[in-house]
């Protein structure tokens, strides 16, 4: 190419590296492809056929750019954040090729004074012209020596070409004289209120990529793997990534490729199909078969004549792929797509491990929640009641709630409630609730009248004071000297009492209270009743779980249902686990629909 910069060299120590291409065309002679030749000296001519003077020369004309961009970037006196050039199709015929080179010229940071001054002031951009065109002179005198040594022979297959370099050339002559002076430039920057000059951007103007640099001059970061046996390809390459300020690994052959993909993090792979010992579709196969590899976006490289090979790697897993020979804006833009389908990809795997990590710390939490409210539940008893309990939330938390204790030695509450709806607010409900209860920290409220209790705790929980939500309840005392009962509920199910019988099942009996749900309305009264308790029976204090059951069908199960199974098993040792296995049963598949809560009794 015309140019180039050295990639080892800090950029505020870099120089212009423009080799003379006409005392370079002279001392090769004519004979010689000398604009094949990238601008490092190599010590052979590239192999015919590798590469052509179309393509050379509209690669010469984004080198030629990019030394504008380099010079503005390393001047003291100023800094270029955007350098971009209004080149319509009447002016360079490359334009439709170069589509981020139509924005106009967008300069910052520059001293206003100096634009604006009178032209006897000196020109900041004189330097920068000259430089120009000396070098577009050398072009033009290059290709007209070259024109005139070749036009005696028979076959001039570079005659059109070198027209095209004398004709770019000519007009980019003209662009240096019109673009690069201070009135051109003082009508696209304006001073700032600081005294400073800004640039003046449009809506159209193309984001930064970080560097402070956007446009066609924008740098990008990224590692990328050329994989490719042709010499004069892995240069071009190098060269044009290099430039955009990416990190280049080599590898030309398939087992390099591989052993580089997965020593080194690799962002962009660009693998040639034809590759010596594994080809291209056999390295693409075993990065993309690795776990570890094969989320590594792979670019297949490829001639205009292998395209069902293409098709065959795409389907494979390939991202993309890039025709031979290498247009420079789609290789930018494949990469670039690349690159940032990779950004993205990274964003979201360490979104979903966030979303990991917070769910496992939820889930931890709830399950610390969960055995909280199992501890508060009391243990099972013996004597000189028989008492146990089955609970199953629907959810990690449930809004179901139970107790019993002695109040003295001669009363014996038993209590359930359900808070409506599930999870952490309905658990925090039912907790606090049942907490009171079993404290008995309601003031002035007798906890062997289970009407005043249920008035007490309506009074204490209004549900407008608690997120609109509200709980039923069933409440029993039991007096142990008279064996009577007394209970009373607030919107709860019935509960069963189970009395022996000499027939197979036991005959039952519900306890209904009537009663408004807990935290409705302030001020309610609620009533109780009472009943004796003949020896041997058994009560069964539940919540609506226990029975109200969707099968598969969307057939719900009664109470009378219930009744009928617990007649037959309540009074077994193991019919609390009977009863939740029909339940689950009829259910089906999945979790309840609604906490299951009974508590068992026997007298």
């Amino acid at each position: 190419m015309f140019c180039s910069q050295s990639e080892e060299t800090p950029e505020a120590d870099q120089t212009l590296d423009c080799a003379p291409v006409g005392r370079e065309c002279l001392r090769r002679g004519v004979n010689e492809q000398v604009f094949l030749l990238p601008m490092r000296e190599r010590g052979h001519a590239p192999p015919p056929g590798t590469d052509t003077l179309g393509e050379l020369l509209q690669d010469s004309r984004l080198e030629f750019l990019e030394i504008i961009g380099h010079h503005f970037r390393r001047q003291r006196r100023f800094h270029i954040q955007t350098l971009t050039l209004a080149f319509p199709q009447s002016e360079l015929k490359s334009a439709k090729e170069l589509p981020t080179l139509r924005q106009p010229l967008v300069v910052s940071s520059i001293d206003h004074s100096t634009l604006s001054a009178p032209s006897s002031s000196p020109d900041p951009l004189a330097q920068l012209r000259q430089d120009l065109r000396a070098r577009l002179n050398q072009i033009i005198g290059a290709s007209e020596l070259l024109q005139k040594g070749t036009e005696s022979s028979i076959q001039n297959p570079q005659g059109s070409d070198l027209k095209s370099i004398q004709l770019n050339a000519r007009q980019l002559l003209e662009l240096v004289d019109t673009k690069f002076n201070a009135e051109a430039l003082a009508g696209v920057v304006r001073p700032s209120a600081s005294g400073h000059t800004t640039a003046h951007r449009r809506a159209t103007d193309a984001p930064s990529d970080g560097h402070g640099e956007t446009g066609f001059f924008a740098r990008y970061d990224g590692h990328v793997l050329v994989a490719d046996h042709n010499e004069q390809n892995r240069e071009m390459l190098i060269r044009r990534l290099r430039r955009q300020g990416m990190k280049v690994e080599i590898a030309t052959d398939g087992v390099r490729t591989l052993e580089l993909v997965r020593t080194q993090q690799i962002d962009v792979v660009l693998l040639d199909i034809m590759m010596p010992g594994l080809d291209g579709l056999s390295v693409l196969q075993q990065l993309k078969a690795d776990p570890q590899t094969r989320h590594v976006p792979v670019i297949m490289v490829s001639e205009l004549d292998e395209l069902e090979s293409v098709i065959r790697c795409i389907e494979a897993g390939a991202e993309d792929y890039l025709p031979k020979p290498f247009n420079p804006v789609l290789l930018r833009a494949r990469i670039t797509a690349c690159l940032e389908k990779k950004l993205l990809r990274e964003a979201e795997q360490r979104y979903l491990k966030t979303i990991e990590e917070t769910q496992r710390r939820l889930d931890a939490e709830l399950a610390e929640a969960a055995n909280y409210v199992r501890s508060i539940f009391p243990p099972s008893l013996e004597t000189p009641l028989r008492v146990d309990w089955k609970y199953q939330p629907s959810t990690e938390l449930g809004g179901d709630a139970f107790g019993y204790h002695w109040i003295d030695r001669d009363h014996f509450a038993v209590y359930l409630l359900d808070v409506c709806g599930h999870g952490v607010g309905a658990s925090l409900l039912s907790i606090a609730a049942i907490n009171v209860i079993r404290s008995g920290s309601l003031p002035n409220t007798d906890f062997r009248d289970p009407g005043a209790v249920l008035s007490a705790l309506n009074n204490a929980f209004p549900m407008e004071r608690q997120n609109n939500m509200y709980f039923t309840l069933w409440y029993g005392v039991y007096h142990a000297p008279s064996r009577t009962l007394r209970h009373g509920s607030g919107g709860h199910p019935p509960a069963l009492l189970l009395e022996p019988s000499k027939a197979s099942s036991a005959s039952s009996q519900q306890l209904r209270s009537a009663g408004l749900i807990v935290g409705a309305m302030q001020s309610v009264v609620y009533s109780a009743q009472s009943l004796s308790i003949p020896a041997g029976a058994v009560l069964l204090v539940l919540s609506d779980g226990c029975y109200e059951i969707q099968d598969p069908l969307g057939q719900f199960m009664d109470f009378a249902e219930f009744e009928t199974f617990m007649q037959a098993h309540g009074e077994l040792p193991d019919g609390l686990e009977k009863l939740f296995s029909w339940v689950r049963k009829r259910h089906g598949d999945g979790p309840l629909d609604d906490d299951f809560s009974i508590v068992r009794i026997q007298f």
